[in-house]
């Protein structure tokens, strides 16, 4: 079994928190500090992310197994981009332990296709995936920059998640490469319906990654969601709106 690196802190009902794609936990720092006063606060760092060492076969189904070892007996889950995946899977696996579900800036598909106009273009993923063998500094620099995008204070933002990138340890490129695969492959669309749970759908309303018809998508498809949609925003609500972040998932806490 894996030992995943987990920082946790502060009192109250658990939250666990799931970052994206290259990232690590170190990403919420903008927000701890105020989520701990409320809650009982868990950064997950990712197999092969920050200072959790990769495993293997590192697809969707061993990471959700994976944080499953590690989730509280009831918990409240978040999850941003590729961590709100994984966080959706464990929902369906362990409805028990996941009581509710934060979907931070994610779909149940990240890529585009005949039915599904709410993804990326395939060829942009595959090209992030070649790209990443040539040359890793610049194709993580552009990834950055594209979750900018959109953005109201785009470069002050980009300059935040940079420096938070770059925090840590490089993420193992196995770990990479798995992460974009898993981009590339998933749809939870079929199984997504049957999620139980209240779910907190947060969404930049300028997102170039997660098209924000995709939060639209999963709100008419869920049994009880609530939908925020951050206004002049990218990819990293939580970065952008860090206090309204927090007033989000503290009603819900209440009011859920």
């Amino acid at each position: 079994m894996t030992q995943l690196h987990i920082e946790s802190m502060g009192h109250g009902p658990d939250l666990v928190l799931l970052h994206g794609w290259a990232m690590h936990s170190g990403i919420w720092s903008s927000v701890r500090d105020h989520l701990m006063q409320q809650f009982r606060l868990h950064l997950v760092d990712l197999p092969g992310h920050g200072l959790s060492p990769m495993c293997e076969p590192g697809t969707l189904d061993h990471l959700a197994e994976i944080i499953a070892d590690i989730l509280p007996e009831r918990c409240m889950l978040g999850g941003w981009s590729l961590g709100g995946q994984i966080a959706m899977e464990l929902a369906l696996r362990e409805p028990q332990r996941v009581q509710k579900l934060v979907l931070i800036s994610t779909t149940p598909c990240f890529a585009k296709s005949d039915d599904w106009e709410s993804g990326m273009e395939r060829k942009l993923l595959q090209l992030f995936l070649e790209n990443l063998k040539l040359n890793y500094v610049t194709t993580i620099n552009r990834f950055l920059t594209l979750q900018m995008s959109g953005d109201r204070d785009a470069g002050k933002i980009l300059s935040q998640l940079r420096k938070h990138f770059f925090q840590r340890v490089e993420p193992d490129p196995s770990a990479l490469e798995k992460g974009l695969k898993i981009l590339q492959q998933t749809d939870l669309r079929g199984r997504f319906v049957a999620i139980q749970q209240p779910v907190l759908l947060l969404h930049g309303e300028n997102d170039v990654i997660t098209h924000p018809a995709a939060a639209d998508w999963m709100h008419q498809n869920l049994q009880q969601s609530q939908r925020v949609m951050f206004a002049h925003c990218g990819h990293a609500p939580f970065l952008s709106y860090p206090e309204q972040f927090v007033t989000c998932l503290n009603e819900f806490r209440i009011h859920a």
